[in-house]
Order: C-alpha cells, then sequence, then structure tokens
C-alpha cells in the first residue's frame, strides 16, 4: 500500500479548449523527423545518410559520449534530407514513410530480469524512453536507479486525460509497468490522482490530490522518494510506458502517441492518433484558422515553441495553440476587469473560481528587480526554498545549489512559479542552467 498525499499548495489554470473525449481522423502524412534536438544533454552522431532506407525501430543517431544508446526510426522508409544549423549541428533527419511500415523485429527474453531488460531495450534502441532525476535527462546504461516513478495523470493546464489515454490501450500500459517493476528491483512507485477510476496490476501505488503541479513526477518523487547527493531515480511519461509494453509484447517499435489538441484557437478540441516526429502541417491547417497565434507543443506553462510546419516531438503528448499576446492593451494591468486571471485580489478573477479563461502569450512587462514576495511558495508543494535556489544558480554556487536542493527539481516543476512572477524572471531557464552547470562541473 502506498501514500496517500494532499497537496494544499499549487494553482490550477483553467483554459478555454480542452480535449473532448473523442479520437479524430486525420490524413496521414508523407514526411517524418527525427529532431536530436528533442534530446537533452546528448551529442548526436549519424548513422545514415540521404538516400538510405530505414525501418521503424532501426537507428538514425547515438549519443557520441554513451554510444550504446541510440535513438530509433518512427517509421520505415527512405531518409530524403538531414537539416542542419549552426556549426553543421543535426536539427533534423526526415524520412519519406513507406505506406505500410516495415518493423525492426528485437528478440524478446523468455525469462525477463533486470538485466535482460536493459539489454533488450539497448539493443531495441529504445532506452531513450527512460529519463533520471536529477537532470531529466537519459540514464547511463550503467547505472541502477533507487526507484522508478510513472504519474498517472497530468494536471497541467488543458492536459490530456491520461486515464482516457491508457484505457485506450490498458494491455501495452500494464504490460510496461510489469517490466519496470523487474526492471526497479520491485522499487516502481505509480502516482495516481485521488478518486480516479484507473486501476494497475503493478507497482507500489501512491495517491495524490489537490493542484498543480500534483500530477509532476518531480513532485511525486519529493514527497514519495526524496533524491539526496549520488542517488537517481528513473522515469517514463504514460505513454511510454505503453510504448514500452507494446515493444516487450511484439518486438516492435510502435511510435503512436494520443495526442490532446487543445486551446481557444482550435476549432475542435480533441485527441488525435500521431505517430513521433509526423508532419503537423495538415493537422494544424484543419484545427487552426487564425495566423496570429501561438503553437506550442506541450502546455502553456513548461511547453515549447513550435509552429505549423513542425513535427511532433518525442516527447510530446499536449499539443497548444492560443491567441499570440503581442497587441497593445489600453492601461494594461491598470484597468479592472473580470477577464484577466490573477492569483492576486488586486483583480476580480478569485470571485469566479471555476471560470475558464481565453489567454494569450502577453507577458505584461519586462524583467524587474528579483525581489523576496512569498508568491512562489505558495505555488510550489516541495521542501525547499525557491528563491534562494534560484539566486544561487545565477550566482554559480554549486555547494550552495546542493544544499538548498537542485537534485530535486527541474523546469516543469518550477513552471507556476515563473507564471506568477512579478518580476518577470526566466525561473525554468535558470533551473536548466543550473541543471547543466551541476552535471558537468559538481
Amino acid at each position: 500500500m502506498g501514500k496517500s498525499i494532499r497537496l494544499k499548495k499549487g494553482y490550477d489554470i483553467k483554459l478555454l479548449g480542452e480535449a473532448s473525449k473523442e479520437i479524430a481522423e486525420i490524413p496521414a502524412a508523407d514526411i517524418f523527423a527525427v529532431k536530436p534536438t528533442d534530446y537533452l544533454s546528448i551529442t548526436p552522431k549519424l548513422v545514415v545518410k540521404v538516400g538510405d532506407e530505414v525501418l521503424a525501430g532501426s537507428s538514425l543517431f547515438f549519443d557520441k559520449k554513451r554510444p550504446d544508446i541510440n535513438f530509433p526510426s518512427p517509421v520505415s522508409g527512405e531518409v530524403v534530407e538531414i537539416v542542419r544549423g549552426a556549426k553543421r549541428k543535426v536539427l533534423e533527419i526526415r524520412i519519406l514513410a513507406d505506406k505500410t511500415t516495415k518493423f525492426v523485429k528485437t528478440a524478446i527474453p523468455s525469462k525477463l530480469e533486470a538485466q535482460s531488460i536493459k539489454d533488450t531495450l539497448i539493443k531495441g534502441n529504445l532506452w531513450s524512453l527512460l529519463k533520471q532525476r536529477p537532470f531529466s535527462i537519459i540514464p547511463s546504461t550503467e547505472e541502477q536507479p533507487k526507484a522508478i516513478f510513472v504519474s498517472t495523470f497530468d494536471s497541467a493546464p488543458l492536459a490530456p486525460d491520461l486515464s482516457f489515454v491508457i484505457e485506450q490501450n490498458k494491455a501495452g500500459f500494464d504490460k510496461g509497468l510489469e517490466v519496470l517493476e523487474i526492471l526497479a528491483s520491485g522499487n516502481l512507485e505509480v502516482g495516481m490522482e485521488a478518486g480516479a477510476s484507473l486501476s494497475v496490476s503493478s507497482g507500489n501505488q501512491n495517491e495524490f490530490s489537490g493542484p498543480h503541479p500534483a500530477g509532476n513526477v518531480g513532485i511525486q518523487v519529493h514527497h514519495v522518494s526524496p533524491i539526496k547527493p549520488g542517488e537517481s531515480v528513473w522515469y517514463l511519461d504514460a505513454q511510454d510506458v505503453i510504448i514500452l509494453g507494446e515493444f516487450f509484447n511484439s518486438g516492435e517499435y510502435h511510435a503512436d502517441r494520443l495526442i490532446a489538441v487543445t486551446g481557444s484557437e482550435v476549432s475542435n478540441p480533441s485527441y488525435v492518433k500521431l505517430k513521433i516526429g509526423q508532419s503537423l502541417a495538415k493537422l494544424f491547417a484543419e484545427q487552426v484558422s487564425e495566423s496570429n497565434v501561438r503553437f506550442i507543443q506541450g502546455n502553456v506553462l513548461s511547453g515549447a515553441t513550435s509552429h505549423s510546419e513542425d513535427f511532433l516531438s518525442f516527447y510530446t503528448s499536449q499539443l497548444t495553440v492560443i491567441p499570440e499576446g503581442n497587441k497593445a492593451e489600453f492601461l494594461g494591468w491598470l484597468l479592472p476587469s473580470t477577464k484577466k486571471l490573477s492569483l492576486s485580489r488586486t483583480y476580480f478573477s478569485w470571485l469566479t473560481p471555476n471560470k475558464k479563461y481565453d489567454i494569450d502569450t502577453n507577458t505584461h512587462g519586462e524583467e524587474r528587480a528579483f525581489v523576496m514576495s512569498g508568491q512562489y511558495e505558495k505555488v510550489l508543494p516541495m521542501n525547499i526554498m525557491p528563491v534562494q535556489l534560484l539566486k544561487a544558480i545565477m550566482a554559480g554556487d554549486i555547494e550552495r545549489m546542493e544544499a538548498l536542493g537542485i537534485y530535486e527539481v527541474a523546469e516543469e516543476d518550477l513552471a507556476l512559479c515563473e507564471f506568477v512572477c512579478t518580476s518577470k524572471i526566466e525561473v525554468q531557464k535558470i533551473v536548466r542552467e543550473g541543471l547543466d552547470l551541476i552535471r558537468t562541473e559538481g
């Protein structure tokens, strides 16, 4: 029996454009692109060139520093373009997909043990499904975590209903948890939403209630098994657990995701079934009619800015489209209004806590003096001092960063701090800089 944890700190941002529980069909895409930039802290080395034929699951590139970690093609077809940026950095490997997908077949051992699971994931080029805390990077194949975490719910704005997603392939999800429990030597921690109807048969089940970021795996790790220096935990997104389970059921890499297409600028917010790397051009052309909008892969708090001709990134399970905030506003925030979302009682949104808002990207001000206001502590359900931690990062003080809990956080955990910040500090950028610094020099 796991823990039952009630979080009081946090905030649920209610927005227009929630995905209805229906799965829409979209035209098949011809071009797919795999982006090495989706993966933090790797240096890609290509194993393919233009004109090569690839299978779904075959390696496209590996990490120069850890050559046993390879990254797979989501489809079979022909490599038609290698897109490079500054200093010949590889940005995309584009593939013209076959009409019928052909797969690499990986032999699955009859008896699953932790080492045989590791060996099979490495051989099948799927080690990249795993991520680790600290640093939110792909773990080393030589390490063993103290636990593996899976969160079965997402509390971010307009996030997909993971219970609905999991039920579409419950067998794959259950198989994935079974494999992870063996890989974790029995130390599998599954985060469950209080009151949810979803049931799982593997792992230690911990129940969470409270506002966002209750669904963040980092918050769950903090309250169940805090990370100390020298320790690590691994984690997977719920849809990656399904991919893992399907792989151990079939020996094939099925790169399918059920994507929540959300936001006030989407004509029919719903779910669509896409493959990783699939072109989004047709989807956005059908769903978005306005031109002055922000495309986001992920949620409005921690997602990455995208564009209408982009391709689905490896870890994306939500697409959001909201208005750009580049229009002048008369008197700005000096003008009282019931249409503005604010955590402060200076405005009237606190009188209608269930109202859904149509927000844009306007930050309503520029960066100013970084002062202690107590705002961060109200929305961060972690036993750390966020302002002091951020200032230690900005000062490059590694020893103080460690003492203040740098190992326990990632950008998404402090995204709400950035949202409420009156100083307009780029909190998530600072956190990433701190994590990169301590990983390379700590």
